[in-house]
Formats: structure tokens, sequence, C-alpha cells
């Protein structure tokens, strides 16, 4: 099993909004509430560019999410595992990588903002994609979504497309 050569770090790959839903549900929407006070994401040095196939790292205030999508339909959720400080060694691969933050400008602009929601969204359109979870989070002035752009990580930050089924995860405390 590839484990990205983070130390420490073991994906544990789901398929299907109800598994995803039932591992990490509940702690996906204890995160509302929290700002957004990191977001990270693996950095090609070489072509200066998001290296999608990396992990994103969203951190609330100290609980902090670690999301990688895989093959067509896999998604892995940890927990707090990952130590950006901590260098990327990929080396044997190809590649040389490091952490960024502040990018895109989109994801940036998140930062500092209360998380309003997160949501499951399955993919529902009739093509390869059908059945590929993605995960929400809405803050009061924007959003972003992460899903999987086949074998790699997507982001988009405007309404998800309306062939996704939207589960709405909450935590049930008073906003």
């Amino acid at each position: 099993m590839f484990d990205f050569v983070i130390s420490g770090y073991r994906p544990t790959w789901l398929s299907g909004g109800p598994a995803v839903a039932a591992a990490h549900g509940a702690r996906l929407a204890m995160l509302e509430g929290r700002k957004l006070t990191r977001a990270l994401l693996v950095w090609d040095l070489d072509e200066d560019s998001w290296f999608s196939d990396g992990l994103i790292l969203l951190d609330f205030e100290g609980e902090q999410v670690e999301i990688v999508h895989h093959k067509f339909h896999d998604i892995s959720l940890t927990w707090n595992v990952v130590d950006p400080a901590q260098p990327l060694d990929w080396a044997g691969q190809g590649f040389r990588l490091a952490w960024r933050e502040g990018v895109p400008a989109e994801l940036a602009r998140l930062q500092g903002q209360s998380l309003q929601a997160v949501e499951l969204l399955t993919w529902m359109g009739e093509d390869l994609a059908y059945g590929t979870v993605a995960v929400g989070f809405v803050f009061p002035q924007g959003r972003v979504t992460i899903y999987n752009a086949l074998d790699e990580n997507g982001m988009d930050f405007g309404e998800p497309d309306q062939q996704y089924a939207r589960q709405s995860l909450t935590s049930g405390l008073p906003g």
C-alpha cells in the first residue's frame, strides 16, 4: 500500500458515501463552527504547480483532516497524522515536493472563516465517475469541494454540480 512516503501515515481507502459517512461523518460534522486556520497542498517544486496526487491538509483550529483520492472511487480521510513540518521525500519517484500554503487563492481566502457545514457529495452522473465521493466545506464567504478527479484530487470553489447527490452532515450543536 502506498503511504505517500509520509512518516506514520497510513491511508484507509473507502468507497461510497455510506462508508465515508459511517467512518467520518460525525467527526467531520464536529468541525462546524471551527475556523479554517491553515490549508496545505503538496507542491511540485520543479513545475511550480499543485501536485494533485498528494494529500490536502485542512486544519480547523488544531483538528487537521487529511484528504486524498486514489484510483477511480477511493478516498482516504485521516486525522492529525501528517506533520507538515516534515519534508516530503519522494526520492526515486522523480518529484521534488513540498507543503505549500496560500494556494490557490480561492482556498487561501477561506482561511480565517468559520466552517458552516460539511457535505458528502456522491457523483450520480452516468459516466466513469459514478459513485465517487467528494467532501464539501461551506463557509460564510465561499466553499471548497475536494473531489475525485479520476485518480487524483480536484478542487472546486463554486456550487457543486447538480449531478451530485448531497448529504449534509451536522453536529446537532447550536450554530
